[in-house]
This record gives C-alpha cells, sequence and structure tokens, in this order.
C-alpha cells in the first residue's frame, strides 16, 4: 500500500516537473513584449491571442508549414520503405555476410553528423543542390538511414520465423512475404520509428541552417531564427512559435499512441 502511494507520488510529481515549463510557455505566448521582461515567470495582466495572430499576419507560416512537411513526411516516408526493405533482407538472410552489413550500419550510427558537414555541403555545392529542398531531404535521408535499418531490424528479430517458412513452402516470393507478411506483422515497429524518426527531422535546424538561405524554402525551425535580432530577441513571438511548431507532433502522437507503445514494448522484451 506504501509503495503504491509512493510510486503515485513520484508520478504526480514527474507530471508537474513536465508541465510546468510547458505552462509557462503557454503563458508567455499570451504577454506582450513589456510584460515578458517585467515579469517573464508569472501569469499576464491580461490574457491575448495576439502573439498567435500576429505570427501568421507577419510571417508567412503557411509557407513555412508546407516546407517542414515535405521534407518530414517525404523524408520519413522514404526512410521506412527502404529501411524495412534493407531490415527485412537481412532478416532473411541471418548469416555472417547479414551481419556484416548491420555492423557497418551501426558503425554509421558513431560518426556525429556534425563531422561532416563541410563534405556535404561541398558534394551538394558541386551537384547544384545548395539551397533546395531536395538537397536537404536526401541529407536527411543519409544521415539517418544507419539508425532507421538498426531500429527496424531490432524489430523484425521479434518476427516469428515460422510464417516466413511456411508461406516459402506454399510458394511465396520474398517480395510476397516482404509485403503480405512482413510489413503487416510491423505496423507497431515501424509506427514507433516513423514517429521517433518524424521528431527528429520536423525538429532539425543544423543542416536546414547549412543548406538552406531562401526564405521561400525555409523549414520552421529555421524559419524562428528570425525572432532573434542583433541586440535583442522577441522571445513571446519565438515561444509561440514554438508552440506552433510542437502541435504536429503532438497530433501525431496522439494518433500513433497505440502504435507507438506497443511498438517500444516489443522490441524491448524481444528485440
Amino acid at each position: 500500500m506504501v509503495s503504491r502511494l509512493l510510486g503515485k507520488l513520484l508520478l504526480l510529481l514527474y507530471a508537474i516537473i513536465i508541465l510546468l515549463p510547458l505552462l509557462m510557455v503557454v503563458t508567455a505566448t499570451m504577454k506582450n513584449q513589456q510584460q515578458f521582461y517585467m515579469n517573464p515567470l508569472g501569469l499576464p495582466s491580461s490574457f491575448s491571442l495576439d502573439n498567435y495572430r500576429n505570427l501568421f499576419v507577419d510571417q508567412p507560416m503557411i509557407m513555412y508549414f508546407s516546407n517542414s512537411i515535405l521534407v518530414s513526411f517525404t523524408t520519413v516516408l522514404v526512410l521506412l520503405i527502404v529501411a524495412s526493405m534493407i531490415a527485412f533482407g537481412l532478416y532473411r538472410l541471418s548469416n555472417k555476410w547479414a551481419k556484416m552489413i548491420l555492423i557497418l550500419f551501426v558503425v554509421g550510427l558513431m560518426v556525429p553528423s556534425q563531422v561532416n558537414m563541410i563534405p556535404i555541403y561541398s558534394f551538394l555545392r558541386d551537384l547544384g543542390l545548395t539551397n533546395s529542398r531536395t538537397g536537404l531531404i536526401l541529407v536527411t535521408i543519409s544521415l539517418l538511414m544507419p539508425l532507421s535499418v538498426f531500429m527496424i531490424s531490432g524489430f523484425m528479430k521479434s518476427l516469428p520465423r515460422e510464417v516466413f517458412e511456411s508461406a516459402s513452402i506454399d510458394g511465396a516470393g520474398e517480395g510476397r512475404m516482404y509485403l503480405q507478411i512482413a510489413i503487416p506483422l510491423s505496423v507497431p515497429y515501424l509506427a514507433a520509428t516513423a514517429t521517433f524518426l518524424f521528431v527528429s527531422v520536423w525538429n532539425d535546424l543544423l543542416f536546414p541552417l547549412l543548406l538552406i538561405t531562401d526564405k521561400s524554402k525555409m523549414t520552421l525551425p529555421l524559419a524562428l531564427l528570425q525572432f532573434q535580432g542583433e541586440y535583442s530577441t522577441n522571445y513571446p513571438g519565438l515561444l509561440t512559435g514554438v508552440v506552433i511548431i510542437s502541435l504536429p507532433m503532438l497530433v501525431m502522437f496522439l494518433f500513433l499512441q497505440r502504435f507507438f507503445i506497443s511498438g517500444v514494448t516489443a522490441g524491448s522484451l524481444k528485440g
């Protein structure tokens, strides 16, 4: 009884620690700059949604949203398709060559992406893909491919081999087994991977900052830098942008919550 009560108190304390900063951010978006600098942590004297309205009036937020959605969804979709095919191939091979290939992908996780910034920029410049959403998508796919293969490979190890052996005896080819067996069985795992990848791509600032200079091609995190001036920063406007950026991730998690939790749980138990 005491242990259960202690556990609930710890969960309540954890929830307060998480929710308190979020409440402070949301509250700050309802202040003007004067109110924020006078009392950054307190409640505003009068609540206002002017920052949200001004954000869409003064900034082409729809364009930034469109760029972020295009980059994020295209990147995640390509990663899921290609990485799942590679992971299924490694799962079906299950020999020393498959292990060596997987080790190569793991090695790719050990190299920080920041180390490759100069060669990546030089390579894309030679290809004429700088200041291009296509170049940004290709770079993001290449950087996240090792992680995607590693995660999906770990999930696919939990798939029952007997199902594939029975399908093979019935004459099913590898393509059919991939499409009709592996993918349906891996939906929770793919949803968990997609959620993680989407958050990574959606919040990425480093490579958009490195590759994109045209305002019409900026993603949302890059666009928020415009609230920071040389001598001052519009913190209420900046925090308003942060709240707006967070909404798609929140909506996506709410829709995929069941798949995400089941996928993470299954991967942790069987991976």
